[in-house]
């Protein structure tokens, strides 16, 4: 005498479509495991570009900040938790960048940041600042 039991399929499951559903489940498991080796492939790479091991990490930022804005006195700021988006404004949330151009698809109005232009334009600045302090010294 044998036992027919149908099998235990999750719920929102028919018969017909078990395969399919195993199969995009699968497909979903690779494709996010794949994003996360992505992300931690890409952090160390996009560091390295922006100029991290001359840089620190805050001076990036602010170097971001001050292209983004086309403000020289642009820096990133530090916040306690909770910080935005858990509370209050986000940073520089009524601000608008530099020339951006809306639309459909805005524009940003500021160019690409090339390999380790954050560290020419941190250099240009100080080099900057030190002949104004010559120029009123002397």
């Amino acid at each position: 005498m044998s036992t027919n039991t149908p099998k235990e399929l999750p719920l929102g499951t028919p018969p017909e479509f078990e395969r399919m559903h195993r199969i995009i489940r699968r497909v979903c498991y690779v494709l996010l495991f794949a994003l996360v080796i992505e992300g931690a492939l890409t952090f160390p790479l996009l560091a390295a570009w922006y100029g991290v091991p001359e840089l620190t990490p805050a001076e990036v930022c602010s170097e971001l900040q001050k292209v983004m804005y086309d403000d020289e006195t642009k820096s990133c700021r530090a916040h306690s938790f909770p910080q935005p988006p858990l509370r209050g404004p986000s940073e520089n949330e009524s601000e608008t960048l530099s020339n951006d151009t809306w639309g459909v698809q805005p524009e940003p109005g500021y160019g690409r940041v090339e390999y380790r232009e954050l560290i020419e334009n941190q250099e240009q600045r100080e080099a900057d600042e030190d002949s104004e302090e010559d120029d009123d010294d002397g």
